[in-house]
């Protein structure tokens, strides 16, 4: 992720009018270009991924519907033991 103390750049972006505004309310006291920053990070992130996977498939075949639901149960598993130990350390 990126931090404030990273040099920064100032950069002119054309957007849709309702996009920009919709993002500078949503960004609230940090403001629009962090608010912005962090979308575009966001998106660096799921391109990335994107990348990863499609390596991986060209190397391993793609991945099947049932072992996809297989991995999101065991993460939905492994959020909800999260979320029951976090209750009981508080």
């Amino acid at each position: 992720m990126y931090s404030m103390a990273d040099a920064t750049q100032k950069y002119s972006i054309t957007m849709p009018r309702d996009i920009a505004e919709a993002a500078r309310a949503r960004g609230g006291s940090s403001g629009l270009s962090s608010y912005v920053t962090a979308a575009v990070a966001r998106q660096l992130e799921r391109d990335n991924l994107a990348e990863i996977i499609a390596v991986a498939e060209a190397e391993h075949g793609p991945v099947s519907d049932e072992e996809i639901r297989d991995k999101r149960e065991t993460l939905r598993q492994a959020q909800e033991r999260v979320h029951r130990e976090g209750r009981t350390t508080q």
